[in-house]
């Protein structure tokens, strides 16, 4: 395969996209089919218990119900209670969520466990899809535009059959959205996530939605960026890039919503809650410095840095000089005339590169990324190895753990911190386009 062909991404054809998509969903068929049919009640063939993470969920759940709800973070307790229900060689699952993931785990609490992991995987994987939809649907494509003359591949290579480049962007993108669709559908970190029934579909959506509804619905898409404080590790760039293009309508929304969630939890579950998550809060920072997941999970340059054995100092050093050029990047872009869609997905990127802390199955936030970028992609025309690179994006889910494990290549970080260039560089390129266009308006 020469450079040529990874340039304009002529590789990457109709049928090869339904082949990688239709085979990732046909494997991960088979994996949920022999993870039940080899399963020991609620407990898999090892032994933990059917969507391992979640039963932390579902743990802490029935600790609130039952009126304890500070006990999750106490260990000892979570764990004893994780053995009483799924046996005793249950692995200890800690529980690391602000009190406002309380209500979610109570109300699925309520439900026979597999019940439970079966409603919280489906509804959070129908927002996930939903989430796609309305980002794909969300920007009228415009009849023809100049710019999409300007690269040197529009969606000819993805379509397989060439045809020009004449800015028919609107004649192309109605059937490229299905593709776009299937591709999310049959992402990689969808199944990473379901393996783990974690909670990365939901924040994917929430995410999702927000930036779809951020012109049109500040307020609505304050809300949903307030609601994402159960994971406040990735409360990074969202603020600054909200306050960096004074949208104060969505910040008073989204600093309500987590007051009013502060006022509901505490009115709920007791100040005492606030009190052992604040106290397990501070005894659980060196789980993460260790790396007590396993390096290869993490998706970060702090964790590429600590897995490559940086003393912690360095990895410190190293995550913030990243987060730091990252947050001046997103600030220009956000500042800047750049389109929407460039901006929202380099933000999904951002977010997960600012934080030491992004595990793999947190990585469903890129599928908003992609679908961002491929709509300004289908709309506009593709540059110079752009669908190679959204191509990486899309696929290295699936190998960053395992690359990493046997070859200490942090191949996650290294792929999503190349895809944040080449959007910031695709942004560039099109203001510099744009400013050369203007006199002839």
């Amino acid at each position: 395969m020469s450079l040529d062909i990874l340039r304009d991404g002529s590789w990457l054809t109709r049928s090869r996209l339904r082949l990688w998509a239709s085979g990732v969903l046909i494997a991960a068929a088979a994996g949920l089919v022999f993870l039940f049919a080899t399963a020991h009640g609620l407990n898999d063939y090892k032994g933990r218990p059917l969507g391992t993470d979640f039963s932390n969920i579902y743990v802490a759940g029935t600790l609130a119900l039952e009126g304890h709800p500070e006990a999750p973070y106490d260990p000892s307790a979570q764990h004893a209670r994780a053995q009483a229900l799924f046996g005793a060689e249950t692995p200890a699952y800690r529980w690391h969520y602000p009190p406002f993931f309380h209500f979610v785990a109570a109300v699925l609490a309520t439900m026979p466990y597999l019940v439970s992991l079966a409603v919280w995987q489906g509804v959070t994987f129908l927002l996930y899809l939903l989430a796609i939809r309305s980002i794909l649907g969300s920007s009228p494509c415009p009849e023809s535009t100049r710019a999409a003359t300007a690269y040197g591949s529009t969606t000819d290579g993805a379509d397989g059959r060439g045809g020009g480049r004449d800015g028919g962007a609107s004649r192309l993108l109605p059937r490229h959205q299905a593709i776009v669709f299937l591709l999310a559908l049959a992402f990689p970190a969808v199944f990473v996530n379901v393996g783990h029934g974690h909670n990365g579909l939901l924040t994917a959506a929430l995410i999702g939605f927000a930036l779809v509804l951020l012109d049109r619905r500040p307020i609505a898409a304050g809300i949903l960026f307030g609601l994402l404080a159960y994971k406040p590790q990735f409360g990074l760039m969202i603020p600054l890039v909200l306050l960096a293009t004074g949208r104060w309508r969505t910040i008073f929304a989204a600093a309500a919503t987590g007051v009013a969630m502060v006022v509901a939890v505490t009115f709920v579950f007791g100040i005492d809650t606030w009190r052992a998550f604040l106290d397990f809060t501070a005894t659980s920072r060196p789980m993460i410095e260790n790396g007590d997941a396993g390096w290869p999970l993490i998706q970060s340059p702090f964790g590429a840095l600590r897995m490559l054995h940086a003393p912690l100092p360095l990895a410190y050093a190293g995550q913030g000089a990243v987060t730091l050029a990252i947050a001046a990047s997103l600030v220009w872009l956000w500042r800047s005339q750049a389109d929407d869609t460039l901006k929202a997905a380099a933000l999904c990127l951002g977010t997960l590169l600012a934080t030491p802390y992004c595990l793999d199955y947190d990585m469903t936030v890129l599928a908003p990324a992609i679908a961002f970028f491929s709509l300004h992609g289908l709309r506009r025309g593709f540059g110079p190895y752009e669908i190679t690179a959204l191509s990486a994006l899309w696929a290295v889910p699936l190998v960053a753990r395992s690359t990493a494990q046997f070859t200490l290549i942090p191949l996650g970080a290294i792929v999503m911190l190349s895809m944040l260039f080449v959007v910031l560089r695709r942004a560039r390129g099109d203001l510099a386009m744009a400013a050369m266009l203007a006199p002839a308006e």
